[in-house]
């Protein structure tokens, strides 16, 4: 049993030269700031490109013209304007956010099929003109893209509708052509073929573009 309380006290370590420096470190180290932490991103911070906007669907063909033919025509109309007539459908023109592909039934250069994107979804219009260049009453008709998960069951990919809007069914009342009110115009993209589609009760009608075999493009539209 220990007879001085001296003898209670740890014994002492001697620390040469190496010792201090490795202590001398260990400090520095616990003394030293935290990493800063990286920046949060900047609200104006260019935003990417959205992948599925579906214009993308469309740019491939910029410049390009291809040939049609009506598939379905239910009921045919004694009066058919596209019987015996060349289709031919040309995207002519390309922008950052809106394409416009003229639609010409043989010498009838009247029509613009003008999509435009809104909001990562497509809108469908309708641009009519007459020879001279001058809209036609009846024009600026289409649609807003159905929003995702409203399609039909059972679509296919690459397909998109455009129900009537409510500047085109007011302007469809006022020059008395109410059989149009409940149009559904669509359209179908893939790599085969392009298809145009004008649906309602007791109306279909589709003309189909074979885009694996382009053609010369045409003359400009009427108006463009």
């Amino acid at each position: 049993m220990p007879s001085h309380p001296s003898q209670l006290s740890s014994p002492r370590i001697a620390v040469g030269p190496a010792g201090w420096a490795a202590a001398l470190l260990l400090a520095l180290s616990a003394c030293a700031a935290p990493a800063p932490k990286p920046a949060p991103a900047t609200p104006n911070a260019a935003a990417a490109p959205n992948p599925a906007d579906p214009l993308q669907r469309l740019r491939p063909l910029c410049g390009k013209a291809y040939a049609g033919r009506v598939v379905v025509d239910t009921p045919k109309s004694a009066d058919d304007p596209f019987a015996g007539k060349p289709l031919i459908m040309h995207v002519r023109n390309c922008g950052l956010t809106e394409i416009r592909v003229p639609f010409h039934v043989g010498e009838d250069r009247s029509r613009t099929w003008v999509f435009s994107a809104r909001d990562g979804r497509l809108r469908l219009k309708h641009d009519h003109r007459h020879a001279d260049g001058s809209p036609d009453a009846l024009t600026q008709y289409g649609g807003d893209q159905r929003a995702p998960g409203v399609q039909r069951p059972g679509e296919i990919a690459g397909r998109y509708e455009f129900p009537a809007d409510a500047y085109s069914q007011d302007m469809f009342r006022k020059l008395g052509r109410e059989v149009s009110v409940p149009n559904v115009w669509a359209v179908e993209i893939d790599a085969q073929r392009f298809v145009y589609e004008l649906a309602r009760p007791g109306r279909l009608f589709r003309v189909e573009f074979d885009l694996s075999q382009p053609i010369a493009p045409p003359p400009p539209p009427w108006g463009g």
